[in-house]
C-alpha cells in the first residue's frame, strides 16, 4: 500500500494511531476492485471501524481524570463484565499460584480492571497488546500513577514473531487472554486465528478465549456459534474450563 494512502485512511482521529499492518491488512480486501481511490479508502475505514471501532465510545480516546469503573463502562467489550471480574478472573486462575503472568492480547481497555486481581488474592505481571495507540498511552499513564505491574505496548497482533518475543520475555506461570478478539482478527485475515492460537499456546500455561453470546445492543442470541474455532480447539487442545458469565462465553485451554 502507497504510503500516502495510508496516510489518507488515517487522518480520522479513531484510525490515527494503527499500526500500518492492520491497516494494509484491511485494505487489502479491497485493493484490486475496480473502484476509485476514494471508493477503496471509504470501504477501507468502513472495515476499520466495524474491527477496532464499533465496541469503542469516541469519549476515551481522550480521557481526563476518570476511574476505572467509567472507563469500563464506556468500552463496550467490557461494560458486560462489570460485576462479574471477580468470578471470571477466579475461575480462570484457579489452581495457579499467587504470582501470575497475564498476556492481554487486544485488550482494548481491559487493563483498568488490573486492581482485581489484587482483590481476589493475585500478584500479577500485566500485559496488555493493543492496536489503538490512544488506549495504550492511557493505560501506560494509569498503570504509572498507580504504580503497577503492568504495562501496555502499541502493535498489530498481526505481527506474530514479535508478539512471541515479548510473550516469552515475560515471568513464567503465563496466562493469554483473548478476550473478544476472533472475530475481528477474521475479519481481517480469515484462519488467522487457528494460526495465532496455535503459535502462542505452547509458550503458556492456559489460554483464554472469549466471545459475546448475545447482540450488545438488542440482547438477541447470537445464531454463530463458533463451532469452527471449537471444533479446532477441541482436537488440538485439552479444554480445562468452560462457562458462560455476563452474556460471554470463555474457553480456557492449554497444549
Amino acid at each position: 500500500m502507497k504510503k500516502e494512502l495510508y496516510q489518507k485512511i488515517i487522518s480520522k482521529k479513531e484510525f490515527s494511531q494503527l499500526p500500518e499492518e492492520d491497516v494494509e491488512k484491511a485494505f487489502s480486501h479491497f485493493e484490486k476492485r475496480q473502484t476509485s481511490e476514494e471508493e477503496k479508502i471509504r470501504l477501507t475505514r468502513e472495515l476499520l471501524h466495524r474491527v477496532f471501532g464499533a465496541f469503542l465510545s469516541k469519549k476515551l480516546l481522550s480521557l481526563k481524570n476518570k476511574g476505572e469503573e467509567w472507563i469500563l463502562r464506556k468500552h463496550l467489550s467490557t461494560r458486560e463484565r462489570l460485576g462479574f471480574y471477580k468470578e471470571i478472573y477466579k475461575k480462570i486462575l484457579n489452581g495457579f499460584g499467587k504470582k501470575v503472568s497475564i498476556i492481554d492480547l487486544g485488550a482494548g481497555v481491559n487493563g483498568f480492571s488490573y486492581k482485581i486481581f489484587k482483590k481476589i488474592g493475585f500478584d500479577v505481571d500485566y500485559t496488555s497488546i493493543e492496536a489503538i495507540g490512544q488506549l495504550i498511552t492511557q493505560m501506560n499513564e494509569y498503570f504509572r500513577k498507580n504504580k503497577l505491574n503492568a504495562k501496555a505496548i502499541h502493535m498489530s497482533l498481526f505481527d506474530l514473531d514479535k508478539l512471541k518475543e515479548i510473550i516469552s520475555k515475560t515471568p513464567e506461570q503465563r496466562v493469554i487472554f483473548l478476550f473478544k478478539i476472533v472475530d475481528s482478527l477474521e475479519m481481517l485475515d480469515r484462519n488467522y486465528s487457528k494460526t495465532l492460537i496455535s503459535e502462542i499456546s505452547p509458550l503458556a500455561e492456559v489460554v483464554v478465549i472469549s466471545f459475546a453470546t448475545e447482540s450488545m445492543i438488542k440482547r438477541k442470541k447470537f445464531a454463530a456459534k463458533r463451532t469452527w474455532l471449537l471444533e479446532f480447539i477441541k482436537k488440538n487442545f485439552e479444554i480445562i474450563g468452560n462457562f458462560e458469565m455476563g452474556h460471554e462465553r470463555y474457553v480456557i485451554f492449554r497444549k
